[in-house]
């Protein structure tokens, strides 16, 4: 996610080298004709100015639709760490409230609570890895035991498979007596948030944004990329500055390719670049606020922007 208000020039112009380039190469073209050829069919600007209302159009249609895929990976991952904070205040407080039992073993109780909020930690990760196609597994060792990241490291679907983990250790402390037999009501509730959030966050991943709306507005674009020269080297030589008909055209066509450009990028929120939805950061924040919760003390680092990107 980028948070710095203002953008190095060189890489804004790296999105948009290949629309720029052909802009350049058509606008000299048509110049060198004008001026040194009899050359003289010029095109009306109303031209150029009809094809680039409806590009107009059609570039924020899709930068609406982009930015509304965005948002909601967005609202999805933050009710992720909304459910994650209520899921731990469940655990541990359903847990510390059976101290009163006969059956009620105190090292027994603090591992299933310590467990269960790693788990928690473990399917944010294994989830974040999920949607960026990500294989870095090993980061999760330390929150499973070494059973469970062997039976983790074979499954396909990693992240469905620690949803399970969390109902066979749900049920298993109700059957031990750590948890009552209502406790458990509550805690699916948000077992149930976050399944709902990771099917929407799929849900993202993948259905892409119709394919006939980056299809047409990339050829509307060329399209308008090769007829504005035409349409501006005529006025621009009557008025004695033909030459001023290039820069003109690069300044047009930049708008233009920036702008589409933006919607293009947004498109996608789950690709680990530096325009998504800063899951790491995110990842790094449940993991936080959920082990210290634990009482831990030793907490990982928090994640702070790099260079103005948050990842």
């Amino acid at each position: 996610m980028i948070l710095k208000r203002n953008f190095h020039p060189v890489r804004v112009l790296g999105y948009v080298q290949a629309e720029m380039t052909l802009s350049l190469l058509i606008s000299v073209l048509v110049w060198l004709l004008y001026r040194y050829t009899g050359f003289r069919y010029a095109l009306p600007f109303s031209v150029a100015a009809i094809l680039g209302s409806a590009l107009a159009i059609f570039i924020a249609f899709r930068n609406n639709s982009a930015y509304a895929r965005w948002w909601e990976a967005r609202t999805l991952w933050g009710s992720i760490v909304n459910a994650s904070r209520v899921l731990g205040r469940l655990i541990i407080n359903f847990t510390d409230s059976h101290r009163h039992q006969a059956n009620y073993e105190a090292g027994r109780s603090e591992t299933f609570k310590k467990e269960m909020a790693y788990l928690a930690i473990a399917w944010a990760h294994a989830l974040r890895m999920h949607l960026r196609g990500q294989g870095e597994w090993q980061q999760l060792k330390h929150l499973l035991t070494e059973e469970e990241f062997i039976e983790f490291l074979r499954v396909h679907h990693k992240p469905n498979h620690l949803h399970m983990l969390f109902g066979r250790k749900l049920y298993a402390a109700m059957a031990n007596g750590t948890l009552g037999g209502f406790d458990s009501f509550q805690v699916e509730g948000q077992l149930l948030a976050l399944a709902n959030a990771q099917g929407g966050c799929e849900r993202i991943k993948n259905t892409p944004l119709l394919r006939q709306y980056h299809y047409f507005t990339r050829i509307f674009l060329y399209v308008f990329i090769a007829i504005l020269p035409f349409s501006l080297v005529g006025d621009f030589s009557r008025a004695g500055i033909d030459l001023l008909m290039i820069p003109v055209s690069l300044l047009i066509v930049f708008v233009f390719a920036i702008i589409g450009k933006v919607g293009e990028v947004n498109e996608d929120p789950f690709e680990n670049r530096i325009t998504d939805v800063p899951l790491t950061a995110i990842c790094n924040t449940i993991e936080r606020d959920l082990r210290e919760m634990l009482g831990e003390t030793d907490l990982p680092p928090k994640a702070l922007p790099a260079d103005g990107f948050l990842f």
